[in-house]
């Protein structure tokens, strides 16, 4: 994993959490994030994303700015699939970050 680089605070973190369906790999789920991926870069007010199995947490400029992801018709798309095939069961956070610190050894 590849952590997303620091931003100036404050900002938007959105923090998705999910157990998936146990067929959702054979769904098209692997080619939809991946699709979200290309289509979320070029958001305005988009800052980075970190992804582990389970967890997607995607940070944003403000909070204007991750309400209009919501909104794209294809992530609405991709949304509606989730609750009816991907997801046993997900929970979506959102949090103002106002510090962060960092520490690499790299």
């Amino acid at each position: 994993m590849e952590l997303a680089p620091l931003f100036e605070p404050p900002y938007v973190a959105v923090i998705f959490t999910s157990v998936q369906a146990e067929d959702a790999l054979s769904e098209g789920y692997g080619q939809t994030a991946a699709r979200m991926l290309e289509l979320v870069a070029d958001q305005p007010g988009y800052l980075g994303v970190e992804m582990a199995p389970g967890i997607t947490i995607s940070y944003w400029r403000d909070e204007d700015a991750a309400r209009a992801w919501r909104a794209v018709v294809e992530h609405r798309e991709a949304q509606r699939m989730g609750r009816e095939q991907w997801y046993r069961s997900y929970r979506l956070r959102v949090a103002t970050v106002t510090r962060e610190r960092a520490h690499d050894t790299d």
